[in-house]
């Protein structure tokens, strides 16, 4: 169970708590294929998994990837179990708040970090493009392991203190939740009466699609992760608190109807807080707004083609220009993007089509660069 940096040490066996769920099934892919190690696991949904027991007795490295309520708990019972054997493993979690979780993990005799991949599992076979924080709270001889596992991950690592994690996560995950969730619930209630969520699209603007798109995605996901983060981040009471008494007080303004109360909703929700932004920061996030407009305006072009690149080499993007450089057709747009399961596509908007759309999907599939996923003329 000694993690050796030398060319003859043995690769640690990786034991993943809570195997069967979303996270736990994307790391077993990503250490299995990705890093070549064996992989064991405990989950309760799976008949044929390890005991604890004797998934303590295998593995060099746990990871602990279980529901955020339950997890310092499983963590207690795990070390209460292991009675000394974990000394010299690696224990990891991978939930959303880190305190209780490092906390507890520090009741074994092992060496002990808390993960946060601040996103849900991709589809890709890393998280490249994605942040994770890290919690080192008792790393000895496993520090090399743990950061080419982290270089391996390719996510934008954060070294932070739990207790700072939390504070900071009550207001990145737990603040936007709750925003999201409300204006969920008031638009269940008040909706219907403006035409319902397809009249309210009719009439959208780029602020409303990009709420509407983080209420969904919330409501999409496992209501165990987002009620988690809420009730289980010590933080989150007086953030709540807090975003109560700014909606009532804008709420009483606003009912108040009078030119006092509109200069102090200006300076009070407005002017204080745009200068406490800072000049150059509203800047930046009034760019990043417009530059999702545009996006949004280009994905909601109805000409369009969507091209699936299989062989990614160099070239690649030019040899599928040259066939609609060769057609005369001109580009509106380029976007990369990926479907649902994970492939990686282009999708092209057409500012006009001088030939039918069938011989461009033929042209781009007969080139046997490319395989179009979806072609759209307009309608």
């Amino acid at each position: 169970m000694t993690p050796v940096n030398g060319p003859d040490a043995r690769p640690p066996v990786v034991a993943i708590v809570g195997c069967a769920g979303a996270y736990g099934r994307w790391l077993t892919c990503f250490l299995s294929e990705r890093m070549g190690l064996q992989v064991i696991g405990h989950d309760p949904a799976l008949a044929d998994s390890l005991s604890p027991r004797t998934l303590l007795q295998r593995a060099d490295v746990v990871v602990f990837s279980t529901p955020i309520r339950d997890t310092p708990a499983i963590i207690e019972s795990f070390a209460r179990l292991a009675d000394g054997i974990e000394a010299g493993q690696l224990w990891l979690d991978l939930t959303s708040v880190k305190q209780a979780p490092v906390q507890s993990m520090l009741g074994s005799r092992a060496e002990v970090a808390g993960l946060h991949p601040m996103a849900a599992p991709p589809k890709t076979v890393t998280l490249k493009g994605h942040t994770m924080a890290v919690c080192r709270a008792r790393i000895l001889r496993w520090q090399a392991w743990l950061d080419a596992l982290l270089e391996e991950l390719q996510a934008d690592c954060v070294e932070i203190d739990p207790q700072a994690h939390d504070r900071a996560m009550a207001l990145v995950q737990g603040l936007v939740h709750a925003t999201h969730m409300v204006q969920a619930k008031v638009l269940c209630v008040l909706a219907a009466d403006a035409g319902g969520l397809p009249g309210l699209h009719g009439l959208r603007t780029t602020g409303h699609q990009l709420d509407l798109a983080v209420t969904g995605r919330i409501l999409s996901g496992n209501p165990a992760i987002y009620t988690g983060i809420q009730f289980d981040n010590p933080h989150m009471p007086a953030v709540l608190a807090r975003l109560a008494a700014a909606a009532a007080e804008l709420r009483d303004a606003v009912a108040d109807g009078s030119s006092d109360a509109r200069t102090a909703v200006a300076e009070r929700f407005l002017q204080v807080p745009a200068a406490w932004f800072g000049d150059s920061v509203l800047a930046a996030c009034s760019h990043d707004f417009e530059r999702m407009g545009y996006l949004q305006a280009d994905l909601q072009d109805r000409r369009f083609i969507s091209v699936y690149l299989p062989q990614d080499r160099p070239g690649s993007l030019r040899a599928l220009l040259d066939v609609f450089e060769r057609l005369g057709i001109n580009l509106a747009s380029i976007h990369s993007s990926r479907t649902p399961d994970g492939k990686l596509h282009f999708r092209i908007g057409l500012d006009r089509l001088p030939v039918a759309l069938e011989s461009l999907r033929a042209a781009v599939e007969d080139a046997g660069i490319g395989l179009v996923l979806d072609a759209r003329d307009g309608d």
